[in-house]
């Protein structure tokens, strides 16, 4: 098993050298070309490895990908996402970097370098003449950054076809898999008033933006860090001329839950929002978009598989959660067995300190070969 390590230890380079030409292709969620042309670089190396690759269409989104190794049922379902959150031309202000043991630049943690180790691990296997110990489908979809709202189906569809899902999005900063996300909700809340004059009238006038005022408070109550659920308002809009009492206002809100049974509750106090100002009315739409992936024998037994696995190679694998969610809350919802966080160890997901640990990427390779031919 450590022969694993070693071979990709050597071909360390080579993986780096990858990773930067994934992310010099820049593949925002909102463009379809720009997520086209990293589809057809991935699919051509996928090939290379000696997939079969089909490209399923979207009309607004990138083509999604399903490369397979081998035939039938029972299978591996590797997921991953070609997406960023990054616009065109974040490149040109924050280019690709190496310094020291981190590299850097727009999508290298999230998730490319998830595609540069399920890439390198399935040529690997091919290379070394391994047998893999079942089929593999490997996912690539182009929305996940935007909730997955193309590739839903094809994932769910994919899953019930599968043995095992695993998740390869980035590892937490320490390492740890993930064998918990908080499912997430998004809601629009718009309050409706009445427009008038704000100085001949102002009596007869119901602002919308008080209105939306008092639910903004509301909301951000309900946040119990006890129970892991979340409320944040993050977007508000309201009115139109400082001199007319605003008729319209309107907010958009992040929900985060740990549990189904949390997610019905709070989804339905967020529905039952009633206005607090006489004549306001307030217009509640949204809905839990992913279910929680919870921490169960879904999630734990997959993880005690791989790290027994990993001890094999010489990891030492812990196990954690995110707030944030997944492709993976939707196969663990149909209770598939799914483990989370195989990509690359780094942090800063989102953000403009994002990076990835430049050794993890031939460990964390040698790991999914190690998955996909021991499991």
């Amino acid at each position: 098993m450590n022969d694993l390590l070693t071979y990709f230890a050597q071909r360390g380079e080579a993986l780096l050298d990858l990773l930067r030409r994934l992310v010099e292709i820049e593949s925002p969620s909102t463009d379809k070309a720009a997520a086209d042309r990293l589809g057809r670089y991935v699919a051509q190396l996928a090939e290379e490895a000696g997939a079969r690759v089909t490209a399923v269409p979207q009309e607004r989104y990138g083509d999604h990908l399903l490369a397979r190794w081998g035939e039938g049922e029972g299978g591996f379902l590797l997921l991953c996402h070609l997406d960023t959150v990054w616009p065109l031309g974040t490149l040109a202000e924050r280019p690709w970097r190496v310094e020291g043991e981190r590299a850097t630049g727009p999508g290298c943690y999230d998730d490319k370098g998830s595609a540069v180790i399920i890439l390198t691990a399935l040529g690997g296997i091919r290379e070394l003449g391994l047998a893999l110990s079942r089929p593999v489908t490997v996912l690539f979809n182009t929305d996940e950054e935007v909730g997955s709202r193309s590739s839903r189906s094809l994932i769910e569809a994919e899953a019930a076809r599968a043995a095992v899902v695993l998740c390869v999005e980035p590892a937490q900063p320490d390492g740890a898999l993930k064998v918990w996300r908080k499912g997430t909700g998004r809601y629009t809340v718009t309050a409706l008033g009445r427009a008038v004059h704000a100085g001949a009238d102002h009596a007869k006038g119901i602002n919308a933006i008080e209105e939306l005022a008092h639910q903004v408070l509301r909301l951000q109550s309900m946040t119990d860090y006890e129970l892991g659920s979340t409320v944040n308002v993050g977007w508000v809009r309201g009115g139109t001329r400082t001199n007319i009492v605003p008729q319209q206002a309107e907010m958009r809100v992040d929900l985060r839950v740990r549990t189904s049974a949390e997610g019905a509750r709070m989804d339905a106090a967020i529905r039952a929002l009633e206005p607090v100002l006489p004549g306001a009315r307030l217009v509640v739409e949204g809905e839990l978009s992913r279910p929680p992936m919870e921490e169960s024998s879904t999630t734990l037994e997959p993880f005690r598989r791989a790290q027994e696995i990993g001890a094999e190679l010489g990891l030492k694998l812990t196990a954690s959660g995110s707030g944030g969610a997944s492709d993976g809350n939707f196969t663990a919802a149909l209770g598939v067995p799914t483990l989370d966080g195989l990509g690359a160890v780094g942090d800063g997901a989102h953000s403009a300190d994002e990076y990835v640990l430049v050794p993890s990427l031939p460990e964390r390779t040698a790991l999914l070969a190690a998955l996909l031919t021991r499991w």
